[in-house]
């Protein structure tokens, strides 16, 4: 009965988060909801007893994430009023959200149909739970050495598989680093501070 409640709370937390990323315009505020919403999502796994994707969703969502944001919101605010007269010369272009709603719609439609052919939570027949799930716990421990079923199966026999998901992750977040690492074009009034006088 406690984890029905933990878990109905957790929903509600994420959904009040959701709508309120949805409705902030304050670009700070949302990125400090989307780590909550990444804490949020972390403590529903620990509940549904996935300690390692918790531990993902902390790490990665709630951590790493939101020091990325923060840090491209901190690059990118110094130039925002530098390129505030370049956008305001040109003029705007109407916009048509119809093809991009279209494309969501489509792709939504498409994984609901997706999903009716997937057998219950917790469906004992499921072929999870009657072929793969009895193979790990009955031979885990033999094969591998390794106490904990979870780690044999990232470590050993999903080895490779967890690490590519790692190099992805790694190179997501030197990409990332790189892009908002780099120099930043020096402004013309920064040039003039700095000595460049016009010789005459």
């Amino acid at each position: 009965m406690i984890d029905i409640l933990i878990n109905i709370t957790l929903l509600a937390f994420l959904a009040i988060t959701s709508v309120a990323i949805v409705r902030l315009t304050n670009l700070f505020a949302t990125i400090m909801l989307f780590g909550i919403f990444s804490l949020l999502s972390a403590g529903l796994f620990v509940v549904m007893d996935a300690p390692d994707v918790a531990f993902t969703e902390a790490a990665v969502g709630a951590g790493i994430s939101t020091v990325l944001m923060l840090a491209t919101l901190a690059l990118t605010k110094g130039q925002k009023k530098s390129h505030e007269e370049d956008y305001e010369e040109k003029p705007s272009r109407a916009h048509r959200p119809w093809l991009p709603l279209a494309v969501v719609g489509i792709t939504g439609a498409a994984l609901v149909y997706g999903t009716w052919d997937i057998p219950g939570f917790g469906d004992p027949d499921a072929p999870a739970q009657t072929h793969v799930a009895r193979y790990y716990i009955e031979n885990a421990m033999p094969e591998t050495g390794v106490p904990n079923i979870v780690t044999a199966v990232l470590a050993s026999y999903r080895g490779f598989d967890t690490l590519g998901e790692v190099a992805v992750v790694f190179t997501a977040g030197v990409a990332v680093l790189l892009l908002i690492g780099g120099k930043r074009p020096k402004s013309s009034t920064s040039l003039k501070g700095d000595g460049g006088q016009d010789e005459t």
